[in-house]
């Protein structure tokens, strides 16, 4: 849904008119489509435990879709995967509307590899995207992720005696952040716990535990099962610990903001590994496994990028280097270049 607004605010900055479709699910960011007119299409999500119910949902989001594009003689559809998705694509594609899909992640996604073979274009945020057939290559373009104007403008962070560290875990926090990241900063040595600063956000239920566990250490520590100032905590940070969500990683390459990274390993076709292997290739930062994850992993980690001179400086630039900050500019000229604002 990131992505989409940042996309949205670009087509409506330059005179075009976005409505936005989604479900339910898609209007429950405050403030993100603010300003967006937006309109609700039932959708389904594509499996087989209930292929009746699933087929249903989405012909009915289709035939609603079908009527919203002849009323409002939509010029182009942009998908940015997920099963909400599907019914505005599949309704573009029967009137011969132009369509954009848009990969967030470095693995092709379900819904864009059901839709690749009707598509106009395919956008991708990282090269060489798993998944995604040979056969799509003439009218595939790497554009990156958009990613939100408070994150493009973050500035590397001053080194000073305090090194500012934040833990993220997604939207709802990482059970398994709040079990090790405390434990491993709980073996560093004395004088670098000393200079932590740290901002961690929990799940609620966790969050008593992790807030006694710090302040045991006597280590500065905030925690919050959710930051509404997040871009301001990231241009705060010296270091990140984080999953490694599309967005996630977006915004670390955008902010040049180096990270310990810790996939969640559920995630489907293994996204999120795939996701911070470019990162972790070109130096951003470590990647461990949820397996691998153990504090004395962690406080390894940490040490050899808070204590080895110039570590962190170097995976700082190196985070940088990967990032496109200009993303959201390149699927907004991309949807124009083919006629669809």
């Amino acid at each position: 849904m990131v992505p989409a607004s940042v996309v949205a605010r670009e087509l409506m900055a330059r005179g075009h008119r976005v409505t936005l479709l989604t479900d339910a699910r898609g209007l429950r960011f405050p403030g993100l489509f603010e300003g967006i007119t937006s309109r609700i299409v039932e959708s389904a999500v594509l499996s087989l435990r209930r292929p009746v119910r699933m087929a249903s949902a989405i012909w009915r989001g289709r035939r609603d879709a079908i009527r919203f594009l002849r009323a409002e003689q939509v010029a182009g559809v942009i998908g940015f995967g997920g099963y909400p998705s599907l019914p505005p694509l599949l309704a573009a594609s029967a009137l011969g509307t132009p369509t954009i899909l848009h990969e967030q992640n470095a693995v092709f996604g379900r819904t864009n590899r059901f839709m690749a073979g009707r598509a106009t274009r395919i956008a991708t945020s990282f090269a060489g995207t798993r998944r995604l057939a040979a056969k799509y290559a003439g009218k595939t373009v790497l554009t990156g992720l958009p990613v939100r104007a408070d994150v493009r403008g973050i500035a590397p962070a001053p080194a000073g005696d305090l090194i500012n560290l934040l833990v993220v875990g997604g939207s709802q926090g990482a059970s398994i952040l709040s079990r090790v990241v405390p434990a491993g900063i709980a073996l560093l040595p004395a004088d670098l716990k000393s200079r932590l600063l740290v901002v961690q956000q929990c799940r609620a239920e966790d969050l008593d535990a992790v807030r006694a566990a710090y302040a045991a250490q006597g280590i500065a520590a905030e925690c919050a099962s959710y930051f509404a100032d997040l871009p301001a905590r990231l241009a705060a940070a010296h270091l990140v610990i984080a999953r490694s969500g599309a967005s996630t990683m977006a915004e670390l390459a955008a902010a040049g903001r180096p990270a310990i990274l810790v996939p969640f390993a559920a995630a489907m076709d293994d996204h999120q590994t795939a996701n911070a292997a470019e990162f972790a290739a070109a130096g951003g930062g470590p990647v461990l496994s949820e397996k691998a994850f153990t504090p004395d992993a962690l406080r390894g980690a940490l040490v050899s990028l808070l204590t080895v001179p110039g570590a962190l400086e170097n995976a700082a630039r190196a985070a940088r280097s990967v990032g496109r900050p200009d993303a959201g500019a390149r699927v907004a000229d991309l949807a124009i270049s083919l006629g669809t604002p």
